[in-house]
């Protein structure tokens, strides 16, 4: 490999790294270079080490639209590579082990106590898809056994998300409209020697826990169990004075397995039943018997509940029901995102964040206002498949999948940032017709231009004598400058330069753009410099878009419209 082989090798990964991670490091690019470089090529490890430090360092002092720029020139290449990467680390294409076609039911189980998001997408999606794969049923499962924590809003919101997304379900069902067969079945666990009634304080109970040591209660009777629970049911113990507590294994390395706790009380109203209730399930107690009841066959968790299988599987042997197969997916975490609830509550809380749509999130409520089709998001979501591997990856994935859904659809339409007038002495009044999209008939624009324009600040360093082309119009040669007015006079042929976008005198109207950035920097802060905005003139046009509309703006970038009112857009992507 010849050195300007090399070096555009180096600069291909260190431009992956930065706009991966925000920054380029040395160890991780001379590391992916070491590895596409033959046994011969490696013979000089010095020396390529010093051309990756060089251009590591030049990498690093790069604006964010260069790196975009130059990224965009690979973006087959790294698909691919990361397409090959997924494939190595994940179970053979779409595949459950041991799931029946025809026999076939999963279900999409979030707990109604925020807004979706796209690592919740990604569960659903793939839930949605194995049903079509194995010719089976999916149902919606809300897992609302938590009365301080859930809410109608998010319910309606989830099954909102879930339409806006495509999915379909079978069926819905809710944890709480079963807790009394879940008593029965509380019962049924205490009969079978499964449970028993314990009274220590919830420090106590941590701290056994901790220390391996059984409770004090763990070996009283079956009668002295099912007359404590029957008096917490009957409202005779405060929150904190009494729980259920399946009996596990105290000295289990597994430490799920040490006695959870699986009925506490709870005397928070809830959403849905009200104050009918004041003794309510865990998860990990309600769950299998949900599934189980319900006929679901095929649970898909995420892999951070992996120790917590052992308990699901405890729980249905303690009351004996039938066990679903169990399989565990991978999260997928946008990189410098934010996706916890509590996190995002104090960040909205704070006033960082507007709320739950702020175009800077990975909620599905901010994707859609950002422009991210469902579309996008199921291949970008489904692209990771069962893998068992963690992603994290950079939103510009996901937004160069967005772009090649959306870039047929989105009409074309000028836009001068930071406007500078623009004079042309000898020109006349033209009629001019810009089509809406290159290649798409969408068709045109008619506007009535004269001798007044305007361009982007950006575009106005031209020298006298300068030859450019107002872009579908005509070609003028710059004459001066005045006064920061730049004057130019209208020409026949010549060989511009450069083609500049423009708006006319009486044709455009102000308009301002957001610009969303990662509302987290890498070490977890939240990014004070994560809202950007854009100001200028929009050509008039734009008066006639609705909201939710996508236009490219050219040569600046694909742009939603989120309050035509107020001819306000947001960024979506270059």
């Amino acid at each position: 490999m010849n050195e300007s082989e090399l070096d555009s090798l180096i600069l291909k990964y260190a431009v992956k790294n930065a706009i991966d991670y925000g920054k380029a490091s040395l160890a991780s690019v001379l590391g992916k270079v070491l590895s596409k470089l033959s046994n011969e090529d490696k013979g000089n490890v010095a020396q390529v080490r010093k051309e990756v430090d060089k251009i590591v360092s030049q990498v690093n002092l790069m604006s964010r639209e260069e790196l975009s720029s130059e990224y965009s020139k690979h973006n087959d290449e790294f698909s691919a590579e990361e397409k090959a990467k997924i494939a190595a680390t994940s179970k053979p294409g779409m595949v459950l082990e041991g799931a029946v076609s025809g026999a076939f039911a999963t279900r999409y189980a979030p707990e109604p106590n925020g807004f979706m998001h796209i690592g919740n997408a990604k569960a659903a999606m793939l839930a949605d898809e194995f049903a079509k794969i194995y010719n089976g049923k999916m149902f919606l499962y809300f897992d609302d056994t938590n009365p301080e924590k859930e809410e109608q809003q998010f319910v309606d919101a989830i099954r909102y998300d879930s339409k806006w997304l495509g999915i379909t379900f079978s069926g819905e069902y809710y944890a709480s409209d079963s807790i009394e067969d879940i008593y029965k079945y509380a019962e049924q666990a205490i009969l079978n020697g499964k449970a028993y009634m314990c009274t220590c304080t919830p420090e106590q109970i941590k701290d056994n826990r901790f220390k391996m040591l059984e409770c004090e209660h763990r070996d009283q009777g079956i009668d002295k169990n099912m007359q404590m629970f029957k008096s917490m049911l009957s409202g005779e113990h405060d929150i904190g004075e009494a729980a259920l507590r399946l009996k596990g294994d105290m000295k289990s390395q597994n430490s799920v397995m040490r006695d959870p706790v699986i009925m506490r009380v709870k005397k928070h109203v809830h959403y849905r039943q009200g104050s009918k209730y004041i003794v309510w399930p865990t998860y990990d107690f309600n769950t299998p018997i949900m599934d189980s009841l319900h006929g679901i066959t095929d649970a898909i968790r995420s892999k951070e509940y992996e120790l917590r299988n052992e308990l699901y599987y405890a729980v249905l042997d303690a009351v004996g029901l039938r066990k679903p197969r169990m399989h565990l997916e991978a999260r997928l975490v946008i990189k410098n995102n934010v996706t916890h609830k509590r996190v995002l509550r104090t960040l909205i809380s704070e006033g960082k964040l507007s709320g739950y749509d702020d175009p800077r999130l990975v909620t599905i409520a901010a994707l859609r206002r950002r422009g991210v089709q469902p579309e996008a998001i199921r291949k970008f979501v489904l692209r990771f498949g069962m893998s068992m591997v963690d992603s994290v990856v950079s939103m510009d994935m996901l937004l160069s999948e967005n772009k090649s859904i959306i870039d047929p659809m989105a009409k074309r339409l000028f836009y001068v940032e930071d406007p500078v007038k623009l004079v042309i002495s000898n020109a006349k009044s033209t009629e001019v017709d810009l089509r809406m999209h290159p290649t798409v008939d969408m068709g045109s624009r008619h506007y009535t231009v004269n001798s007044t324009f305007y361009i982007s600040r950006r575009d106005s360093e031209l020298s006298n004598g300068e030859v450019i082309r107002l872009k579908d119009l005509y070609n003028i040669k710059v004459t001066g400058h005045e006064g920061g007015i730049i004057t130019a006079e209208k020409i026949e042929g010549g060989l511009p330069a450069k083609k500049l976008q423009w708006v006319s005198e009486g044709n455009f109207v102000k308009c301002r753009i957001t610009i969303p950035g990662s509302p987290l920097n890498d070490d977890g802060s939240f990014n004070e410099n994560s809202i950007q905005h854009s100001t200028g003139y929009i050509e008039s046009h734009a008066a006639a878009l609705s909201n939710g509309n996508i236009v490219q703006l050219e040569r600046y970038g694909y742009c939603i419209a989120d309050n035509i009112k107020n001819m306000e857009f947001i960024f979506i992507s270059k």
